[in-house]
């Protein structure tokens, strides 16, 4: 008997996706392409020059034989704060348990083995921010929720606190309707971001992003401009996600242990993070998305706030 959606949708929660989603591959008039293209030319990616790959534009130069896009989410939101002491260093939520990579990947890894399962003419590949795709733009097209003005997908279930991933195959499945957007007037991300990376709805300028430059920036010292602006934020940025009202009703902890925030990730010190030697490092963030940030890039950050708060 030939796999049908609702078979792949039904496997997928018993492997523990929270959100399931099937695009297809081709008419979809969300001009996502011609909205990359001039995201990129505005220079909005800063440095992340694999941002600029041509794959991005066709999701066949990943899996030529790709027919349907299975797109996945896993809710990763657990209720602790953020501390108001200006003493404790803040790390954004995405990063406070386990690799997400981890986590994703071996779920991905359970359904994609499923599918190949049933049929050896099979084909699947799966990615979690691990190959050029469009991860938002496809869960919209999937409809598991919309590119908000912040640029993060919104889902009614979860609002944005959710990690994708997708799988290729060859299977000819019937595609979801592609979700609307509910951003509506509201405006308090773009108001809240204290650097205006935001520049317009649905345009993050990774220039001004604090993410951006606590994660992916290089280089040794944070431009100015962010610099003063860091209130406390060594690892990523939460404040455009904290203020967004669908976040605030809808909200609720995952059931996944493995996103439970690592204590020493919920209330570091920031002097601690200024003097973190490799060694720490490597034993603080083992299994951590966060190790994608280098122990000098740790203290930079911690630094920067410190020099802000003399």
């Amino acid at each position: 008997m030939p796999i049908n959606s609702t078979q792949v949708k039904a496997v997928a929660m018993d492997i523990g996706f929270h959100l399931v989603g099937i695009a297809t591959i081709d008419n979809h008039q969300d001009h996502a392409v011609k909205h990359l293209k001039n995201w990129l030319a505005s220079g909005y990616q800063a440095d992340m020059e694999w941002m600029a790959s041509p794959k991005r534009e066709d999701i066949r130069a990943c899996m030529p034989e790709v027919r349907s896009l299975i797109s996945l989410a896993l809710n990763y939101y657990t209720p602790h704060q953020h501390s108001a002491d200006p003493g404790v260093a803040k790390i954004s939520r995405y990063g406070w348990g386990r690799d997400y990579h981890k986590v994703m990947g071996k779920k991905l890894k359970a359904l994609s083995n499923w599918l190949r399962a049933q049929d050896e003419s099979i084909i699947t590949r799966y990615y979690v921010d691990t190959a050029p795709v469009q991860d938002k733009v496809w869960a919209q097209r999937a409809g598991l929720g919309w590119i908000a003005k912040n640029g993060n997908v919104i889902t009614r279930k979860y609002g944005s606190w959710v990690f994708l991933g997708e799988i290729l195959t060859n299977l000819e499945l019937n595609p979801d309707s592609a979700h609307t957007s509910h951003c509506g007037t509201c405006t308090r991300c773009l108001d809240a971001c204290p650097t205006g990376a935001i520049v317009k709805p649905y345009v993050v300028d990774a220039n001004r992003c604090i993410a951006y430059h606590t994660i992916e920036n290089r280089a040794p010292e944070l431009p100015q401009a962010i610099a003063d602006n860091l209130s406390g934020w060594v690892a990523g940025c939460d404040i455009c996600q904290d203020v967004c009202p669908w976040n605030q009703r809808f909200a609720q902890e995952t059931d996944i242990s493995d996103f439970q925030p690592y204590p020493s990730n919920i209330q570091p010190q920031t002097t601690e993070l200024a003097d973190i030697s490799e060694a720490q490092w490597d034993r603080r963030f083992r299994a951590s998305a966060l190790r994608r940030i280098k122990p000098n890039m740790w203290r930079r950050n911690a630094r920067a706030n410190l020099n802000t708060d003399k």
